[in-house]
């Protein structure tokens, strides 16, 4: 409650915050204010006025808006669920989706509203009821939630459809058993042709089924042809389905290439100098790389327009679809719009940069006409200049070679250090990969030898010793200035570097060598561990070329590293001294062809280049690490499966009953003629008519987008005509049905409730059949009241025709009060932990004293099962102070499983229980697998009976590799603060409730003395890290108050703080139960002392 903020807008806000005040004196006053602002808003919720219950909500959400705690208004807010004012019902709703999931127990005693909202005539109103359903986390109402998917699912407006969608997920994380029935209604939504759905229906088919991609098959052409209308975040998630259902699909586009990117070539010109022969030959590889699939072919050409988005992600989305699935001669399209992408914030420019590089590895002709686009300006972070200088360096050419290099000179006076450092690798990249200006790099390093910079002078030296190995022969006197360096440069990697040289070289440079390890070994004890092991094999090399002057010197550094304080250089120097001191030693026969061998050259080569096994775009290849949750790509198959598979049904059909519609007199509706001939189509019928009510014509437009792309062109009019006269009569049957229910509805109340529930368990039946049947029905009596002589008798007698027929979701909005509802309403009689429990004193408690949120959560992970044992599973857990979803009797433990062996685990899981009397486990749900370094959470759920024993269980584990069970008995014992839930009440109850806590259940602690000078913050915080309680209004400055109650009796714990003249402080803990208040005693004395 004290981090509730000021409702009056005449107070200055930093009034109402409890956490600001610094006096203690005022400290209690806060937190008395800021409950009656509570009571201020309960009263405005309780009243009758709308507008007061408006500015309520208005206030509330605001407060969850700023991130402050406003779950203690729960029940007033849901008590205004029923409210009449559709403006108060929505903003109840959005409060409930926040908090439904933390106040479970009040959620679940108002979910027959929430069933009946589903009924609600405003689409917004359905969806919202929707949204709380899915948020009340309880396994016990699954099967309502599984309903009141389904029938949204059926939904007219495209928005409660979308929000059925969105609830898939979070229903099947809840309870994975209702996967097959998920998958039902994922696929009936994916068949959905209204843009708004398809996006959420593709992303629960990715959350809960992405292996089905036999669902796919029949609404692929569909989903491509839609793309371009979809919202963003849809399109997003629609391309990364697409591109993996694509790899699973369709051949390689790039099989018949020999490999090598034609983009790579120095210059596009020399194209032209090719022969006639060759000429040809190009020409017909060019011709195998279009020989795409068709669909193949739709998903690039449909894909391409979203380049033009102005969403990032969009643009990213279709950039790794080409990059991963189009022929490489296509791959170009996506250079300008990522180069567009770079106007963008910082964040999104890191993003794009990452793949260009990437990309930029293999195809540099793609980026080479944007080169300026990559020059780093000065207003540019650092690691947006690295990425920068990255694909610099990747595009650098022999025609853009001296452009970048004089950019590159720029760098260098930078005042970023490491930017420089990384501007100096970037020129001996550039100088190893292109061998023409090999010899002007190296020039231009060499004179930075001679910069007043050292860390410039340092990162010289590096690239300088790995280009020398190129050809060290012609540069001798680099050698000889690199050696007069050491005196001056205190880098230990460039030292380090300039040893190697000397030590390689030292041949070239016989009088030079010497006299640097005379210097190397004066210095050896201050140097840096690189640095000395350098110097070992220094001394090696010149023992080896010249004895007679370096045999003392060499003893003497191998006899200084022998006392190393670092076992590295004395391991080093042991195996070393074998090699050039052990005598008739094997190891010295050979030590030359070892010591003096010649080396390859370093290769210079891009961070880049080793991501191509990530997505392009995904987060693992960004951080260039595999990430919880990342999928690889599939591979190409060798054989792609046939394109039948995505036919659709022809629609010959649909013209020949348009046809058929025309010529024959309309005494049968269209329906039942396309029903006779092809159920499937009519069910697609059915649906749009359902699904597009807004409009007819929006729906003849997309019938006719979908009969030109799967028909003849030819008979695209007459099949248009057809479905919009068909689409008019369906307006016809809807307006006179709402005519005759709006007439008749309250007349015939008890016979629309009986028949009503005989349509609904029919519709639980056969849902679709039902429909079909509705609209065929309908259909006829409008027919027959066209051709009728008088009209209104004919009105008259088809009035109590339609409650007898089963219900559709139109009637169902209408008959609202009407009809009762089809999924079960959860009762308190149904559920016994919904029943209040405990004698009627207990009751009488509970209804004024309200369970409040912990005010501290600890975040410190203790091990409960460490990796030996558990062969390379090791496991944490920490309390969170929360009520479990099973039973709000239980505590909630959280399990973090982390393995760290080189192979999977498979199936953990809870075995044998190990339990005191009284005391129950709720197991965690079973990890399938567990990945190498990689971590999963869990719950547990453990009702302790207020007691602190330990409660043991085995934790059942199998290696993937082996197939070997691990059995591991852990042991939990549970801090006695744990065992308490925080309670709030006012302080005149609390001093009530204390009278009767007195003589033997009340434990005390006089005089104690204080670490420091009375502070509430302090002694509060302290208090709340020993036990779960929460803070009691006060108006004694000196006296701090906290309440409490066990989780299994609900018994309530009081605790009292008094602080003494002088500087010690007295605590009090009252409660029913003897053994927890002398154990909280002794634990708040622990806190309060350290």
């Amino acid at each position: 409650m004290s981090n509730n903020g000021s409702y009056s807008n005449d107070r200055p806000p930093s009034v109402g915050e409890a956490e600001l005040a610094t006096d203690p004196s005022l400290g209690a006053l806060v937190f008395l204010s800021d409950y009656k602002k509570h009571e201020d808003l309960q009263q405005m919720l309780d009243s009758n006025k709308d507008s007061l219950k408006l500015e309520a909500m208005r206030r509330i959400i605001c407060m969850v808006a700023k991130g402050k705690n406003a779950s203690d208004l729960f029940p007033p807010v849901v008590k205004n669920v029923v409210s009449k004012n559709i403006e108060v019902k929505k903003l109840v709703y959005v409060y409930l989706v926040r908090y439904a999931e933390e106040q479970q127990d009040l959620a679940l005693l108002s979910i027959s509203t929430f069933q009946r909202a589903l009924k609600d005539p405003n689409q917004l109103i359905r969806a919202s009821a929707l949204r709380v359903l899915s948020s009340i986390r309880v396994p016990m109402i699954v099967p309502i939630v599984m309903l009141a998917i389904k029938d949204s699912a059926s939904d007219m407006s495209p928005y409660v459809r979308k929000t059925a969608a969105h609830a898939i997920p979070k229903l099947y994380s809840l309870d994975p058993d209702q996967k097959d029935e998920l998958i039902i209604v994922i696929e009936k939504l994916l068949s959905d042709k209204t843009t708004l759905v398809v996006g959420s229906a593709v992303m629960a088919f990715e959350e809960v089924c992405p292996e089905r991609i036999d669902l796919i098959h029949k609404n692929y052409r569909k989903l491509c042809n839609l793309l371009v209308d979809v919202d963003e975040w849809g399109q997003v998630i629609i391309i990364s389905m697409l591109t993996r259902y694509a790899r699973t699909q369709f051949a390689d586009p790039n099989s018949d290439d020999d490999g090598e990117d034609n983009e790579n070539k120095p210059f596009y010109e020399d194209d032209d100098d090719l022969d006639t022969e060759n000429d040809t030959g190009k020409e017909e590889k060019i011709k195998k790389s279009y020989s795409l699939d068709p669909d193949h072919r739709l998903l690039l050409r449909n894909t391409k327009p979203l380049l033009q988005s102005r969403n990032a992600s969009v643009v990213m989305a279709v950039a790794q679809l080409y990059h991963h699935m189009a022929p490489r001669s296509e791959v170009h399209v996506v250079a300008k719009a990522l180069i567009r992408l770079l106007r963008s914030h910082r964040e999104v420019q890191s993003i794009v940069l990452n793949c260009i590089a990437s990309v930029s590895t293999k195809r540099k002709g793609m980026f080479e006409p944007f080169l300026k686009s990559f020059f780093v300006r000065t207003s540019d972070p650092t690691h947006i200049k690295l990425l920068k200088l990255e694909i610099l360096t990747n595009l650098a050419t022999e025609t853009s070679i001296s452009v970048i290099l004089r950019e590159f000179q720029t760098y260098i006076s930078s005042n970023d250090k490491e930017f420089v450092a990384a501007a100096i690798q970037a020129i001996g990249r550039c100088a190893s990969s292109i061998k023409e200006v090999t010899d002007t790099c190296l020039s231009g390093l060499v004179s930075l030898l001679s910069n007043r910079d050292h860390d410039v002078v340092a990162e010289s030296v590096v690239v300088i010793k790995k280009l020398l190995q190129t050809q060290p022969s012609e540069h001798r006197e680099i050698i000889i200035h690199m050696a007069k360096l050491v005196d001056f440069i205190n880098v230990p990697q460039a030292r380090a570097s300039i040893l190697w040289l000397l030590g390689e070289y030292s041949d070239r440079v016989p009088k030079i060598a010497p006299d640097v390890l005379r210097k190397m070994a004066k210095s050896f004890i201050n140097e840096e561990d690189i640095v000395k092991l350098q110097i070992l094999n220094l001394s090696v090399k010149l023992y080896l070329t010249n004895p007679k002057q370096t045999h003392l010197l060499c003893q003497y550094v191998f006899n200084l590293a022998k006392y190393d304080h670092n076992y590295d250089i004395r391991d080093r120097a042991r195996f070393l001294r074998q090699f050039i001191f052990a005598e008739n030693s094997k190891l010295s026969k050979h030590a030359k062809k070892i010591f003096l061998a010649t080396k390859p050259a370093p290769v210079l080569e891009s961070r880049f280049k080793d991501r191509d096994h990530f997505q392009l775009g995904s987060l693992s290849h960004y951080i260039n690490s595999r990430a919880v949750g990342y999928h690889d790509l599939p591979p190409f198959p060798e054989v792609p499966p046939p394109s039948s598979v995505r036919e659709v049904e022809p629609p010959v059909v649909w013209k020949e009953a348009a046809r058929t519609k025309k010529q024959t007199v309309k005494k049968r509706s269209f329906y039942s003629e396309s029903e006779e001939s092809s159920p499937n189509n009519s069910d697609d019928s059915s649906d749009d008519s359902s699904g597009d009510e807004d409009s007819s014509e929006e729906s003849s437009d997309e019938d006719e987008s979908d009969t030109s792309n799967e028909g003849d062109d030819s008979n695209k009019d007459s099949s248009s005509d057809d479905e919009n006269d068909s689409s008019s009569d369906e307006v016809q049957v809807v307006s006179k049905s709402k005519i005759v229910l709006s007439k008749k509805g309250q007349k015939k109340n008890s016979e629309v409730e009986e028949e009503s529930s005989e349509s609904e368990e029919e519709e639980d039946d056969d849902e679709d059949d039902d429909d079909d049947e509705e609209e065929e029905d309908d259909s006829e009596s409008s027919v027959e009241e066209k051709h009728s002589k008088a009209q209104s008798s004919s009105k008259k007698k088809s009035k109590p025709e339609p409650p007898s027929k089963a219900k559709t979701n139109l009637d169902l909005l209408l008959e609202l009060d009407d009809v009762p509802s089809i999924t079960p309403v959860m009762t308190p009689s149904l559920s016994g932990f919904l029943t209040p429990l405990g004698p009627p004193s207990t009751q009488t408690m509970l209804s004024t004293i309200q369970v409040a949120s912990p005010s501290y959560i600890p975040l410190a992970q203790n091990e409960l099962l460490n990796k030996i044992s558990g062969r390379g599973l090791h496991v944490t857990y920490r309390f969170t102070r929360s009520p479990h979803l099973f039973s709000p009797l239980m505590a909630s433990v959280e399990l973090i499983f982390t393995n760290v062996s080189g192979e999977g685990i498979e199936d953990i899981k809870v075995g044998q229980k190990f339990l005191s009397p009284g005391s129950t486990v709720h197991e965690f749900a079973p990890i399938g697998m567990l990945h190498p370094s990689s971590s999963l959470p869990g719950t547990l759920g453990i009702d302790f009976n207020d007691s602190t024993q330990p409660v043991a269980f085995e934790i059942l584990s199998t290696s993937s590799s082996t197939g070997d069970l691990c059995t591991s008995k852990v042991t939990l014992k549970p801090p006695i603060g744990e065992l308490i839930r925080a309670v709030t009440m006012n302080e005149q109850l609390f001093l009530t409730e204390l009278q009767k806590l007195k003589g033997m259940n009340e434990h005390s602690a006089n005089n104690l003395s204080s670490p420091a000078a009375f502070d509430s913050k302090y002694f509060s915080q302290k208090v709340f890290e020993a036990a779960n309680v929460a803070a009691i209004p006060s108006l004694d400055s000196k006296i701090l108050r906290f309440a409490g109650q066990t989780l299994s009796s609900r018994s309530l714990v009081l605790i009292t703080v008094k602080t003494e003249e002088n500087s010690s402080f007295s605590i009090y803990v009252n409660s029913e139960k003897m053994v927890i208040g002398s154990m909280l005693l002794n634990e708040l004395k622990s806190h309060l002392r350290n």
